[in-house]
């Protein structure tokens, strides 16, 4: 018997039925408060997100850019812990209804317990994890754990994986598979390396697995390329922590500017 899909496999299972790629935002959870960070999950919803990815601030992001790193930071100032996050996503429980993808890095995560997160996780409403500076041979590890809690874990391609890893990262990811778009770190590029297309040609051709590109995408146009090369989900970060924080401290702001900017993307993505 076929296992139901998770939400996140539903998600993309919706779009692709309705032939529209996925819009994931990304937002640093506690920048500049979590009563903001609230307010703006639901102002992403009702902008159009497709699904969100929710950073846990973290005192040495190493795949994180300038805007991303300076979040994390405010968010760290103003005393945001990754139990802190959690029990504000369980609060949303009820009104938000589109899947929610943590992004952590591996030391909170083994600090605290494989099993032990991933239940917390879970217990909070989340549908799936993104650890960047994982292995895949310890991600290998913590995907059946946290499958078990009913979370996808998300792996991530870089340009410069070699083919055979590339396969073999692709058909381990659950959810979807996070394509990187640059070699580097987050951040706001003007474009995008034509070579991602073949990227996304190539994992396609490795299995049914959604392909999501995030990195480095600023603006609807360059979200309209990533939908083009066939892509089936883009991840906008950097562009969009940035628009929030020039909206001011006022968390009403903050979320609407969120909100706007999203607005934007999802209908650059649909033209």
């Amino acid at each position: 018997m076929l296992s139901a899909p998770t939400p996140i496999q539903q998600r993309f299972n919706d779009l692709r039925a309705g032939g529209r790629c996925a819009l994931m935002p990304f937002l640093m959870a506690g920048d500049p408060d979590l009563a903001t960070t609230a307010a703006t999950l639901l102002a992403l919803q009702g902008a159009g997100a497709d699904l969100v990815e929710l950073g846990i601030p973290y005192s040495d992001p190493l795949a994180d850019g300038p805007v991303i790193q300076a979040a994390a930071g405010r968010a760290l100032a103003a005393g945001t812990t990754p139990d802190r996050v959690l029990a504000m996503l369980a609060g949303l429980q009820g009104e938000l209804t589109i899947p929610v993808v943590l992004f952590t890095y591996s030391n909170p995560l083994l600090n605290r317990g494989m099993e032990a997160f991933c239940q917390a996780a879970a217990q909070a409403g989340a549908a799936g994890l993104v650890v960047p500076d994982l292995p895949l041979e310890e991600a290998e590890k913590l995907s059946p754990i946290a499958a078990a809690e009913g979370l996808d874990l998300v792996l991530l391609v870089a340009p410069t994986t070699p083919p055979g890893r590339m396969a073999r990262i692709h058909t381990a990811s659950r959810g979807f598979t996070y394509l990187v778009s640059v070699t580097g770190v987050t951040g706001v590029r003007t474009n995008l390396e034509a070579r991602v297309g073949s990227l996304v040609s190539q994992l396609k051709t490795q299995g049914e697995t959604p392909v999501a590109v995030g990195f480095g995408i600023s603006g609807a146009q360059q979200a309209r390329q990533v939908r083009d090369w066939g892509a089936d989900g883009a991840i906008v970060g950097s562009a969009l922590v940035k628009a929030m924080a020039e909206a001011g401290a006022q968390h009403a702001d903050v979320a609407a500017a969120a909100g706007r900017f999203c607005a934007e993307l999802r209908a650059g993505l649909d033209q």
